[in-house]
């Protein structure tokens, strides 16, 4: 008989991403196979290209349909109900009401010429669940995953290694939690795409707030080059990770920023949650993306910033550390949570 593998799709708001795992929860490739979510044109041609982009996985790693024993899907929350998409902050508004469950569900079955089981849940909470994985190894220590991207991935692991999801299906979505901005230095609460006006911490540390806080720090560098592009706010934004690796101060200040805003968001969490490990994830903690000089200062700032209002005992217990998987970390958490779920 075929060895059994499990898939999992990362279904994020600008990229796809596909990854698995064997039967024992080892790492089939670490080979990042991804391509645009290409949403403005509507979630079924999304569901369409997430069952292309797994056929092209299998092809490239010698696995055929015969051996899926389930897949996952990491998309962005929040749900109406399980797998069927809420409004979410950064997809388009026809996503709202989609069931992705029963839609994903039935275009695997056709492909694969049988049922296949999907388990669906929040991305955050699925890079949660992979991360997990590796940094406790035999441990059962509690793990708190935050990972800024697009939007703020969050994620709260127990020892059983599977995510608070809640019982709205609405847990850990703490990117939505409001920020101290009085500790930021600014009284700002810039609006965030989940509709809330209270200053939601994903605005203040993540891409989709990178626009507010560029204007605002360009009118103390006036003479930068940024200050006259003619690059619309979003592609400004898009630009300031590779500047801040040549050493740009403005974008370096920029980042500063959102290392401290994230630190104190850890402290926040931990107050709640007492983790063992905490979790930097996302695209600035990849080493294909950034320097070691840039991950080092971003992951030093969080930590001072979170140890100062620790409690005295967690200052020395809670470990936090960058992510390990890059961006596979939400394809293969997702390929974990189906193993989980076929395995009972």
């Amino acid at each position: 008989m075929s060895k059994i593998v499990y898939i999992g799709t990362d279904g994020g708001a600008t990229t796809s991403k596909v990854g698995g795992v064997r039967g024992d929860g080892s790492t089939i490739s670490t080979k990042l196979l991804q391509a645009s979510t290409n949403s403005a044109h509507g979630p079924e041609a999304v569901v369409r290209n997430w069952v292309m982009a797994i056929n092209t996985y299998l092809s490239q790693n010698n696995l055929t349909w015969d051996q899926v024993g389930g897949v996952g899907l990491a998309v962005p929350g929040p749900f109406q109900r399980y797998g069927v998409f809420d409004r979410s902050a950064n997809l388009p508004e026809d996503f709202a009401g989609f069931d992705v469950h029963s839609a994903y569900s039935n275009a695997l079955s056709e492909r694969a010429g049988r049922a296949i089981p999907l388990t669906v849940g929040n991305d955050g909470n699925m890079g949660g669940v992979a991360e997990a994985q590796h940094v406790r190894g035999d441990s059962s220590g509690t793990v708190l995953m935050l990972a800024p991207g697009s939007g703020l991935g969050c994620a709260y692991i127990d020892q059983s290694g599977l995510a608070l999801d809640g019982d709205t299906l609405a847990g850990m979505e703490a990117g939505h939690m409001p920020a101290p901005l009085h500790l930021l230095g600014t009284t700002k609460a810039y609006p965030c795409g989940c509709g809330r006006t209270w200053g939601c911490v994903e605005i203040y540390t993540c891409l989709a707030g990178l626009p507010y806080l560029l204007a605002e720090k360009l009118d103390q560098y006036p003479e930068h080059f940024l200050a006259k592009s003619p690059l619309g706010p979003k592609e400004r934004a898009f630009a300031l990770r590779g500047l801040a690796q040549k050493g740009d101060e403005l974008a370096i200040e920029l980042f500063d920023f959102q290392s401290k805003a994230l630190g104190l968001h850890v402290a926040n969490l931990a107050m709640a949650l007492d983790p063992k490990f905490v979790v930097i994830g996302g695209g600035l903690m990849d080493p294909e993306a950034t320097t070691i000089t840039f991950r080092e200062r971003y992951l030093s700032i969080v930590r001072s910033t979170a140890r100062e209002y620790l409690w005295p005992y967690q200052r020395d217990s809670i470990s936090i550390v960058p992510a390990a998987l890059g961006d596979l970390s939400q394809a293969i958490g997702a390929a974990l949570a189906a193993m989980y779920k076929d395995k009972g």
